[in-house]
């Protein structure tokens, strides 16, 4: 394996030993919170109050770690089309501005957890998905628009937009006394839970068909709709 291939394990890596953990002590954490309410609704719950500015502080965590987890997948193959098809010298604007989208999408998020005034939230919520959107349409992030219900990456960027919502509607979720942003944030967060389990298979289908960078040439001369690949001259 070459530099470029060890670069490209780093965002399933991560999402496998960080990321995905964190879900899960998300979501028990949920669960936890959900059940402590329902048992203090008929009397005294034995579930310890900490539960629920856990499940807050560690949900907002989870928001940074999907978004950074989604810059850092969209970074290598946006930087390997960079280098590979010599933009800087062709293009040197398109390379400034995509370095700027991601300065700008980082310091949105960062603003957004900084922000207390609902339209401030909303507004910086808006700057985060529209980078990572802008982003996503940069020529080398293979989108499988023809598949995009079992695509890696309309599924990711669906549930990062998921996670981000999430964190700028926490504040209200508190001050709501009809719950009902409470509802809507368990029933996004639910369907957001759904679409992680499928960018765990999505993400394995794609490791095992992108190919190590030296087999490239070769690969991509297959015949992916028809299941074929040109047979090697002996």
């Amino acid at each position: 394996m070459q530099l470029t291939d060890f670069l490209r394990l780093i965002h399933p890596a991560i999402a496998v030993i960080f990321v995905f953990p964190l879900i899960g002590t998300v979501v028990n954490f949920a669960w936890s919170t959900r059940q402590r309410r329902l048992e203090l609704d008929k009397g005294k719950s034995k579930i310890p109050p900490v539960v629920g500015n856990e499940h807050r502080r560690l949900g907002q965590y989870l928001t940074g770690a999907v978004v950074g987890l989604v810059l850092l997948g969209l970074a290598h193959p946006i930087g390997k089309n960079i280098i590979k098809n010599d933009v800087w010298n062709k293009n040197p604007f398109q390379v400034v501005f995509i370095v700027l989208m991601f300065i700008a999408t980082i310091v949105s998020l960062v603003l957004l957890y900084r922000a207390n005034q609902a339209l401030w939230r909303g507004v910086f919520a808006t700057l985060t998905g529209a980078g990572l959107v802008i982003l996503g349409c940069q020529d080398g992030v293979f989108r499988r628009t023809s598949e995009w219900y079992w695509s890696h990456y309309y599924i990711g960027i669906s549930a990062a937009m998921l996670m981000i919502f999430s964190l700028a509607i926490v504040p209200d979720i508190y001050k709501d006394k009809s719950n009902r942003w409470r509802l809507i944030h368990t029933i996004l967060n639910c369907i957001a839970l759904l679409l992680f389990i499928g960018q765990g298979m999505t993400g394995t289908r794609d490791l095992l068909e992108i190919p190590v960078s030296w087999q490239e040439s070769y690969i991509y001369q297959c015949d992916f709709v028809n299941k074929t690949c040109p047979t090697p001259n002996k």
